[in-house]
Formats: C-alpha cells, sequence, structure tokens
C-alpha cells in the first residue's frame, strides 16, 4: 500500500473521512482516489515526544500495519494519528489499538467494507 504524504491528502482524508479513537490512537477513513486501491498515513505531533520518540511511535504504527495488511480490506485511505499516551508503548500495545480501531471501523476482512 502506498503512504499518504501530501497535507492536502491528509486533509480530504480528516475533512471527509469518518474516525473512531481509542487509547493510543485515531484513524481516520475515507474512501480511495479512483483507481487506486488505498493508501496509509501517520502522524505523530510533537506533543508526544521529541524526534526520537515521534519516530519511533511512527515505526511502531508502521511495522504493525505492514505485518497484517493482508487482513485489511483494500479500496479506503487511511489516516493514523497518535495520541501522547502512545509514547513509551511496546510494539504488542500499538498492534492491538491498531487492529482494534480497523475492526471498529469494519477494515478487517471480516467485518463489512469501508464505503
Amino acid at each position: 500500500m502506498e503512504s499518504i504524504k501530501n497535507n492536502r491528502d491528509f486533509l480530504t482524508v480528516y475533512r471527509s473521512g469518518k474516525s473512531c479513537a481509542n487509547r493510543y490512537l485515531i484513524m481516520y477513513l475515507a474512501p480511495a482516489q479512483e483507481g487506486c486501491e488505498g493508501r496509509i498515513g501517520i502522524s505523530v505531533s510533537k506533543k508526544v515526544g521529541n524526534s526520537v520518540v515521534r519516530h519511533r511511535v511512527k515505526r511502531l504504527i508502521k511495522e504493525s500495519y505492514r505485518l497484517n495488511e493482508n487482513r485489511f480490506r483494500t479500496g479506503c485511505d487511511i489516516v493514523v494519528v497518535a495520541r501522547k499516551e502512545a509514547k513509551g508503548k511496546n510494539y504488542s500495545e500499538i498492534e492491538s489499538a491498531l487492529l482494534h480501531l480497523a475492526r471498529l471501523h469494519g477494515m478487517l476482512l471480516t467485518g463489512s467494507s469501508c464505503e
């Protein structure tokens, strides 16, 4: 799956998408552009910590998604925003939070589609 890199694309998902949140993460979901199978964007603000901490949280989210990518439905743009509480959490806690949000959105292959 591709990455969302433009601020404009992040804003489109924020505005047109639906959101669900848990203790560590917020997930926004919007239908993908025509002819695109979907993209993922990860946002970690300075409120979470310094650059080392932010990058670690971002890597944990990215790796959690990568290892579970085959369980996610395609056709949706996903933006994951880390909350302050994600600081210092280990991989299994972040992965659990990501899969929980995917389940709430119906993004896992056992759920319904995003449309």
